[in-house]
């Protein structure tokens, strides 16, 4: 792209990143650029010297007996990391670019012009040091915290404070924190620095000054105002975890602040159903995490969280287990991440959403989230440990039931039919806002769409997401309105997109009819992202119980008279055949399940 295009594509995405702000917001990015100015002068590099008055209470229960296969090559978005060897901690290792070490605010992480930096930040999440140290545990063999040291010591070298793309996000640096904490945890630190004084002095010259180092840039660098979506939420528990484990000097307001952040955003992001509102529902497991580990360190330390905090997570879990089909799949609307908080990389039940619902089997003592394939795997294993083991095996398992819900409120429907064992029908259908806060972040522009399971097996989907901060033109496909299952008029999105993760002109959606009979279920809404072009849609779906047929009408009326361009797209799971029987007539099968007319 020409050097002039590039500058004015990035004064466009200014000057539409600054509708979406209020007086409030302005003065205070404002301050934070001001901040941020200073610090480029007085901070870089800046290191303290990690001092606690004790060391930490034991919160988890990391298994004395494991068996952990030999580390191999870890899996960052599909591209191999072999941390074996020395790691380039500023290297996008898919598209073979590097990140400068400039100051850390002024580098570009959004052109692409550097690399993906998603996947420079994942290799910096450092997720693999759990697995080292379990085979440090199982084995006991001074290699493996020889290379635990060596991570350690080798990004603090890479990374002085403020220098590089991995000072940029602070939702990483939180993440970085709350896995320090499981790998403290599983290595027995305690009493490893006083059998190893080697380890003693990493620990008291490398990894506690880092450590705190992490959580003061946490607390320096809240995400305000437009920005305080799942970012916040990340800080916060960050923060808030950092404080009670660690007994630094400023442990007690990382606390004050941690726990006061997450006691209202758990409230302020999620409807009263547990609904998040950043219309993302892959990001429901991650942001899951932080609030489910806050609460966890928080009792366990003596900062137990408020009735209503508790009563608000489990509503959050309540959807997740309606939200999957009879398989446990989840349909994915919305940004999809991939992003864990404790990813524990070993266990080959990777599914966090299965996983969660095992915890708040745990939690909350109820089997209501135990289910046929629940399995207590080795995240709940150091979440619980024994005592949370007996707990789940004492719960029985739920009988296998089918239970639409219509969210009304919040325009999602989940309507569910099961006909006999291993047969359900399972219809998604997305009447709600386009996403969270002013920029909406992390939505699409998806409005009226709608997905297909049938037996356990995705048949009509959501495309996904693809990517974020590379390949422009494919980031805008993907959350554009023709990779959805609506419709789209005259070739634009529903709303304006403003750049990756910003949107403007949102459109407003509102459900017209819900009926729910024992012969059919209706939902009717409708939005108004085209009235700019004169165009207004209506769709009705009409999901006939005793014939298993679904109808979906769609309305669509021009107040002015032009000639418009209507696209109706479906996107099929790639495992689907399709199967031509007229012009106007096909129909879908899976290979290993029934064949579908339309």
């Amino acid at each position: 792209m020409p050097k002039n295009k590039k500058a004015n594509s990035r004064l466009l995405w200014y000057a539409r990143r600054l509708r979406t702000m209020s007086l409030p917001e302005f003065l205070y990015r404002i301050r934070t650029a001001l901040k941020k100015k200073k610090d480029k002068h007085t901070k870089i590099g800046y290191l303290p010297k990690g001092t606690i008055d004790h060391l930490p209470k034991y919160l988890l229960f990391p298994p004395k007996e494991i068996k952990v296969v030999e580390p191999k090559d870890y899996s960052i978005f599909g591209n191999t990391l072999n941390y074996q060897n020395s790691i380039n901690w500023h290297y996008d290792i898919s598209n073979k670019k590097q990140f400068p070490k400039d100051y850390s605010f002024d580098i570009d992480t959004r052109s692409g012009k550097n690399g993906n930096v998603k996947i420079v930040w994942e290799i910096n999440r450092m997720q693999y040091l759990t697995h080292i140290c379990l085979k440090f545990i199982q084995t006991g063999e001074s290699r493996y915290l020889n290379q635990f040291i060596e991570i350690i010591a080798s990004w603090k070298k890479a990374n002085p404070y403020l220098e590089g793309v991995n000072w940029y996000s602070n939702i990483e640096v939180n993440i970085r924190i709350i896995n320090w904490v499981a790998c403290w945890e599983i290595l027995n630190v305690n009493d490893l620095i006083v059998q190893n004084h080697s380890f003693k002095l990493f620990v008291e010259t490398t990894w506690l000054p880092l450590i705190e180092l992490h959580a003061q840039h946490a607390y320096r660098y809240e995400s305000k105002y437009s920005s305080s979506n799942n970012h916040l939420i990340a800080e916060a528990s960050g923060l808030f975890i950092a404080g009670c484990y660690w007994s630094f000097k400023d442990s007690p307001k990382w606390v004050k602040k941690g726990q006061h952040i997450l006691e209202r955003e758990i409230i302020k992001q999620h409807s009263e159903n547990g609904i998040n509102k950043e219309e993302a529902s892959e990001y429901i497991q991650f942001i899951t995490d932080f609030f489910m580990l806050a609460l966890l360190i928080g009792e366990r330390s003596g900062h137990s969280f408020s009735k209503g905090y508790q009563e608000t997570l489990k509503k959050i879990f309540l959807y997740i287990h309606h939200m999957m089909d009879m398989s446990g799949n989840v349909p994915y609307y919305g940004d999809d991440d991939d992003g864990k908080v404790l990813s524990l990389n070993i266990d080959v039940y990777n599914d966090n959403f299965k996983s969660l619902l095992t915890t708040a089997a745990i939690l909350f003592n109820d089997s209501i989230f135990k289910k046929k394939e629940s399995v207590f795997d080795l995240k709940n294993r150091i979440l619980f440990g024994q005592e949370g083991e007996t707990i789940f095996n004492s719960l029985s398992t739920e009988k296998v039931t089918t239970e639409t819900k219509l969210y009304e409120n919040e325009g999602h429907f989940l309507i569910k039919k099961r006909n006999g064992e291993g047969e359900e029908i399972y219809l998604h259908v997305d009447i709600a806002p386009l996403g969270y806060l002013s920029i909406a972040a992390h939505g699409h522009a998806d409005a009226l769409s709608f997905f297909l399971n049938i037996d356990g097996k995705p048949y009509i989907i959501d495309p996904g997401t693809y990517t974020y901060h590379s390949f422009p033109e494919w980031r805008a496909y993907f959350k554009g309105t023709l990779a959805h299952n609506t419709i789209r008029v005259d070739g634009i999105d529903q709303a304006v997109n403003g750049g990756p993760c910003l949107w403007v002109d949102h459109y407003t959606t509102k459900v017209l009819q819900v009926e729910d009979t024992t012969r059919e279920t209706i939902l009717k809404g409708s939005h108004n992202g085209y009235e700019k072009l004169g165009v207004k849609h209506i769709r009705t779906y009409t999901f006939d119980k005793l014939e298993d047929r679904i109808t979906i009408h769609d309305k669509l009326s021009a107040s002015d008279d032009q000639i418009h361009s209507y696209e109706y797209p479906l996107h099929f799971h790639p495992e689907i055949v399709i199967n031509t029987l007229s012009p106007s007539k096909f129909s879908i099968s899976h290979p290993k399940k029934k064949k579908c007319s339309y």
